[in-house]
C-alpha cells in the first residue's frame, strides 16, 4: 500500500503525456490505420504485400512510446509557454496533432486498389472503417485481393530489324517467367534491363521508355504478354553507335577560354599537363576506344577508374554526333572527358580525441601531407606524423588509469595499379574491372611509452596489393610486413617480468617476418538493403621462409633454446586466423531509419611454434573495454578462468591479460530518439584463452569441453551523439557473468568513446 501513491503517480504523469488534452474539441486525434488482407488462397509474399500497401497510407500518426506522445506533449507545452524552456522543446522537438479530419480516406483506399492491380490482384476490391474512442480515431482498410493473374505467354519482337534482333538476343536473362504472378516493379525492371543490355551494344539514345508491354488479360486469370519497340521511337534511338574521336581533358575548368591542342597519344587527343600527369596514367584508365562500339559499362568503368586515383574532383564524359562519316555508313560519336583536379599538395593538421580498443582515451594530434601525383602517373605519396597521450580508462577497482604515450611518422606511396616484380612463371594478370587495383609501399617508426614500466619502437615496412572484383568485396595481399621490435624495460617492469617466462617472452626484441591475406565481403555499402552482411577472414604467418633459410644454411642456435636469428636479433614465427562476421538488420522499411538489430561474432587464434613458443606481444588478442565487452575494462578478462592476485589486477588489465586465442560475440538493438540523437540496449559475451599452459596464469589454456562457460558476460544500455561525421558514444554496461564465476562487483562500468563499436 506504500507504493499505491507512488503508482498513481506515475500513471498520472503518464496521461499528462499522452498529449491528449491539445487535442481541439470536437476533433479526434488519429492513431494510425492497418490493413487486413483476405484472400481465397494463401498468399506466397503476403508480408511483402502488406508492406506494400501500408506504404501508402497517410498521414503519418503522432509518434507514440507506451502510450505516450512526447513530441505533441512539447508542442502543446509550447502552445502555452510563448518562450522559455517550453517553447524551445516544442520549436526543436515539437510536433501538432495529427487528426483523423486530415486522412484522405477515399483517395488512400484508391491507392490501395491501385498498389493491388499493380501486384496482380485485377479484380482487387478494397473497403474501410473507421473505428472512434472519446478522442481518437483509427482507420482500417480491408484488401479482398481475388484471383492474381499470371503470365502464360511472353513474345519478344518478332521483326527482321536489327533493333528487334538484339533485343531477342537478350532474351535468356528476362526477369519474365511463364507463370508468374503479373508485379508491375518486375515489368518496369525487365524494361531497364533491356535498356541496359542495348546500351551496351552500342544504343546510346535509347530509353526504357520506348519498350511498351502489351497485356492481354482475356484468358482465365492468366495473361499473355507482347513487348514491342514503340512506334514513336526516334530512329537515332532505333540504331548502334560507333565511337570516332575521344578527347582527354586533364585540367578541365569550366570558366577556362585558352585554347590548347592536344597531343595525339594512342589515337586519343589528349590535352597534356605534364607537371601532374603522363598521358599513360590516364589512358591506362580509359576503357573508351576509338573505333569501337559504344558501350554504357565502358563509360561508368572510365568514370570509376578514373575517380578511383582520388586525383579529380569531378569527372564528366560528353557524348556529341560526330561530324566525320564513315565508310561503312554507321553512326559516329565523340567523346569528350573532361576531368577536374584536386589540388596536388596538401597540408593539413587535425586535433583528435583518441578511443583504442585497449581502453586508452586521450588527445592526439596527427599532422598529414598528401602528394596526389607524386611520380606523374596518380601515385599517391601520404606522410602522417601521429602524436598523443592517452590514459586508460576504467580499470575497475578505484585505482587512477595508466597512461600512455605514442609518437611516430609514417609514409605511404599507393600506385593505382599492380606492381610486380618480373619473375619467372609470375604472371598476374587482374580482368578489366570497374574498381582501380592498387600497390602500397609503407614505411613507418613509432613510440609507445607506458609510463613507468616500459617503451616501445617499431619500425615497420610493408609491400601489398589491394584489389576488388565486385562493390561489396576486397581483397589484400600483404606478401611483405617486417617489423622490428625494440624493448626497454623499466626496473620495475623487469621485476615484473623476472618471474613470468611466457609473458618475457612475448615482449623480447624481435623481427616480425609476417605475410597476410585478408578478404572482405561488405553489403553496407548497399544502402537500400534492408539486412547487410559484412565478413572479414584474414590468414597471417610469420618467419616460415626465414627458418627454411635458417635452418638450410646450417645457422646454429646460441644457446640451443633459443631461436633462429636475422642480424642477430630473434624472429618470430605463427600462423594466425581471424574472422568477423557482423549483420545489420533495418527494422524499417525506410532506408533512412536507423532502428536495427545488430549482431557480431569475433573469433581468432595464434599458433606459435619452430622458433617461437609464445606470439610476439602486439599480436596477442585482448578483450573487454569500450569496443569489446563493455562490462569489464580492457584487457581486464581471461586468459580462461584465470584470475589475478587482488594486488596484481591494475597491472594485469594494462598488459597481462592476452591470449593465442579469442571468440567474442556481441548483440545491440539501436533506436532512433530523436535528431542526432540514438538509444540502445546491447548484450557482449566472449573470452581469450592459451593455446599452451602457462603456470603463471593457471586456468589460461583453451579446453574445447568448458570453453562456453567460461565466457564473461555484460549487458547494458547507451546514448549516441551521432552528427552523421561524427559520434560520441556513452555506454553504461553491467557485468553478469565473469570467467571464473560471479563478477566481484555488480557496478555499472561507463564506457565513453568516438565511433560505434561494430
Amino acid at each position: 500500500m506504500k507504493r499505491f501513491p507512488l503508482l498513481v503517480a506515475s500513471l498520472l504523469a503518464l496521461s499528462a503525456c499522452s498529449g491528449l488534452k491539445y487535442v481541439p474539441e470536437g476533433q479526434k486525434l488519429y492513431t494510425g490505420s492497418k490493413v487486413i488482407i483476405k484472400s481465397p488462397e494463401k498468399l506466397p509474399n503476403q508480408s511483402a504485400l502488406q508492406t506494400e500497401l501500408e506504404s501508402v497510407i497517410t498521414p503519418k500518426p503522432n509518434g507514440s512510446f507506451l502510450g505516450m506522445r512526447p513530441k505533441l506533449y512539447f508542442w502543446g507545452r509550447g502552445q502555452v509557454k510563448k518562450k522559455g524552456l517550453g517553447k524551445f522543446l516544442a520549436d526543436k522537438f515539437g510536433e501538432p496533432p495529427v487528426l483523423l479530419k486530415d486522412v484522405k480516406i477515399k483517395a488512400t483506399s484508391g491507392l490501395i486498389t491501385n498498389r493491388l492491380y499493380n501486384n496482380g490482384f485485377f479484380k482487387g476490391v478494397v473497403t474501410n472503417e473507421v473505428k472512434t474512442q472519446e478522442k481518437t480515431a483509427q482507420v482500417n482498410y480491408t484488401a479482398t485481393t481475388g484471383q492474381v493473374y499470371t503470365i502464360e505467354k511472353i513474345f519478344f519482337p518478332d521483326r527482321d530489324t536489327l533493333i528487334d534482333k538484339d533485343i531477342r538476343a537478350t532474351q535468356p536473362g528476362t526477369l519474365l517467367k511463364e507463370g508468374d504472378a503479373y508485379n508491375l516493379n518486375t515489368f518496369i525492371a525487365e524494361r531497364v534491363r533491356i535498356d541496359n543490355e542495348l546500351k551496351n551494344s552500342g544504343y546510346f539514345y535509347f530509353n526504357p521508355d520506348y519498350i511498351l508491354f502489351q497485356v492481354d488479360s482475356t484468358l482465365n486469370n492468366k495473361i499473355n504478354v507482347y513487348l514491342r519497340v514503340k512506334a514513336s521511337a526516334p530512329t537515332k534511338a532505333t540504331r548502334p553507335y560507333w565511337l570516332d574521336r575521344i578527347k582527354l581533358n586533364t585540367n578541365y575548368v569550366l570558366t577556362d577560354t585558352t585554347t590548347r591542342q592536344p597531343v595525339l597519344y594512342k589515337k586519343y587527343e589528349y590535352y597534356p599537363d605534364e607537371k601532374v600527369f603522363k598521358a599513360k596514367a590516364i589512358t591506362n584508365a580509359t576503357f573508351l576506344y576509338p573505333d569501337s562500339l559504344f558501350r554504357r559499362k565502358r563509360r561508368d568503368q572510365t568514370i570509376s577508374r578514373l575517380m578511383s586515383l582520388n586525383t579529380f574532383k569531378f569527372v564528366e564524359i560528353r557524348f556529341l554526333p560526330s561530324a566525320a562519316g564513315d565508310s561503312a555508313g554507321r553512326a559516329r560519336l565523340d567523346a569528350d572527358v573532361r576531368m577536374t583536379q584536386l589540388k596536388k599538395k596538401s597540408l593539413r593538421a587535425d586535433l583528435q580525441l583518441v578511443s583504442k580498443s585497449n581502453g586508452f582515451t586521450g588527445p592526439g594530434l596527427t599532422v598529414s601531407f598528401r602528394n596526389r601525383s607524386a611520380l606523374r602517373g596518380g601515385e599517391q605519396l601520404l606522410v602522417n606524423a601521429v602524436v598523443s597521450t592517452e590514459t586508460q580508462t576504467g580499470n575497475g577497482n578505484g585505482a587512477l588509469g595508466l597512461t600512455s604515450y605514442e609518437y611516430g611518422i609514417n609514409a605511404q606511396l599507393l600506385f593505382p595499379r599492380l606492381v610486380v616484380p618480373h619473375l619467372p612463371l609470375l604472371d598476374v594478370h587482374l580482368p578489366n574491372s570497374d574498381f582501380q587495383p592498387r600497390t602500397t609501399l609503407g614505411v613507418g617508426v613509432r613510440t609507445v611509452t607506458r609510463a613507468n614500466y616500459f617503451s616501445q619502437n617499431f619500425f615497420n615496412l610493408n609491400y601489398g596489393y589491394t584489389f576488388k572484383t565486385k562493390i561489396t568485396n576486397e581483397q589484400e595481399i600483404r606478401p611483405i610486413d617486417i617489423t622490428y621490435v625494440q624493448f626497454a624495460p623499466t626496473d620495475t617492469f623487469n621485476i615484473i617480468l623476472k618471474d613470468r617466462r611466457y609473458l618475457k617472452t612475448a615482449f623480447e626484441q624481435q623481427f616480425i617476418l609476417a605475410s597476410s591475406y585478408r578478404y572482405t565481403y561488405n553489403q553496407q555499402v548497399l544502402e537500400q538493403r534492408r539486412q547487410q552482411i559484412y565478413f572479414s577472414g584474414q590468414v597471417e604467418g610469420s618467419g616460415n621462409l626465414a627458418s627454411l633459410i635458417a635452418g638450410s644454411t646450417g645457422q646454429t642456435r646460441n644457446p640451443p633454446e633459443r631461436g633462429y636469428t636475422v642480424g642477430g636479433q630473434q624472429f618470430s614465427q605463427y600462423l594466425k586466423f581471424d574472422l568477423e562476421l557482423r549483420e545489420y538488420y533495418r527494422i524499417s522499411p525506410n532506408p533512412a531509419s536507423g532502428n536495427r538489430i545488430v549482431g557480431r561474432l569475433q573469433a581468432g587464434v595464434g599458433m606459435p611454434y619452430g622458433n617461437s613458443v609464445v606470439l610476439p606481444y602486439p599480436r596477442q588478442y585482448g578483450i573487454g573495454g569500450p569496443n569489446s565487452i563493455r562490462a569489464f575494462a580492457a584487457r581486464g578478462i581471461g586468459p580462461g578462468t584465470y584470475k589475478p592476485a587482488p594486488g596484481e589486477q591494475t597491472l594485469n588489465q594494462f598488459y597481462d591479460q592476452v591470449g593465442d586465442i579469442r571468440l567474442e560475440g556481441n548483440l545491440e538493438y539501436r533506436q532512433d530518439l530523436i535528431p542526432y540523437l540514438k538509444g540502445a540496449v546491447f548484450v557482449d559475451a566472449g573470452n581469450i584463452w592459451l593455446a599452451n599452459d602457462d603456470p603463471d596464469r593457471p586456468g589460461g589454456k583453451f579446453n574445447p569441453k568448458t570453453f562456453l562457460k567460461e565466457l564473461a558476460v555484460g549487458y547494458g544500455v547507451g546514448l549516441r551523439v551521432d552528427v552523421q561525421f561524427f559520434v560520441i558514444r556513452f555506454d553504461l554496461a553491467f557485468p553478469l557473468q565473469a570467467p571464473y564465476g560471479p563478477p566481484d562487483s555488480t557496478s555499472p562500468r561507463f564506457n565513453l568513446a568516438i565511433g560505434y563499436p561494430f
